[in-house]
């Protein structure tokens, strides 16, 4: 015989996710509680908690969860369109407050300042990204351009296409990088190939290359600290 569900307005009042949010605070309840307060509302045999984990669960958690799209959520029980686009509009609005920068622009005193800048926009992406951040002379990055998408490699990743740019922004330095999608940032033979190309071509013309950084997930390596610059 099946267990009646337990619905929300079984649960004691203090113990809702809401309430629960506005006692504690938002970074105190858990990531089904959020996500129960987003959708709002369950289904006639499920609690809103109940469809919320299993959201969760279906994901593995919120790493994938902030990649879903509206087919893969719809296609769970229990989650519609107008559910899915809650989900996707509070993934969005928290992506977007994430990567929002201030106007004052931002400084780079370390490699580690130069990793943080780009860190959680290129930890996740399924193919090579090779940028370029441009640099005045109080080490503030004034540009930031992508250069190609693809494998590194010396003959794609030519001078010219990073100093045309520099030059053009009257850049006092650049900091170049790119992502590993397998997640491991450990330099290749080219990746330290095409950064001494790039700074030999920096000190022709009088803008130095400060920094090449390989981002792996959640981790990073500068190749100034390594010794290759």
């Amino acid at each position: 015989m099946n267990a009646t569900p337990i619905m929300i307005k079984d649960v004691p009042k203090d113990d809702r996710p809401r309430e629960r949010l506005l006692r504690l605070g938002a970074n105190h309840i858990s990531n089904a509680e959020l996500l129960s307060i987003v959708l709002g509302s369950g289904t006639k045999k499920e609690s809103v908690i109940t469809l919320s984990s299993r959201v969760l669960m279906h994901f593995e958690g919120l790493k994938l969860l902030s990649d879903a799209t509206i087919e893969e959520l719809i296609a769970i029980k229990g989650i519609g369109t107008a559910k899915g686009v809650l989900i996707l509009a509070a993934i969005e609005i928290g992506k977007r407050m994430h990567d929002y920068k201030p106007d004052e622009r931002y400084v780079v005193r370390s490699p580690q300042d130069g990793a943080d800048y780009i860190m959680e926009e290129m930890r996740g992406l399924k193919q090579e990204h090779f940028i370029a951040l441009f640099l005045n002379t109080k080490n503030q990055i004034i540009h930031r351009q992508t250069i190609f998408i693809g494998s590194l490699n010396a003959s794609i990743v030519h001078p010219r296409e990073v100093f045309r740019e520099a030059i053009k922004r009257s850049a006092a330095s650049i900091i170049v990088a790119h992502n590993h999608p397998s997640g491991d940032p450990t330099p290749s033979q080219e990746d330290i190939h095409v950064t001494r190309r790039l700074a030999e071509s920096g000190k022709m013309i009088g803008i130095e290359l400060i920094d090449h950084i390989i981002i792996g997930d959640r981790k990073f390596i500068s190749l100034k600290e390594k010794g290759y610059l």
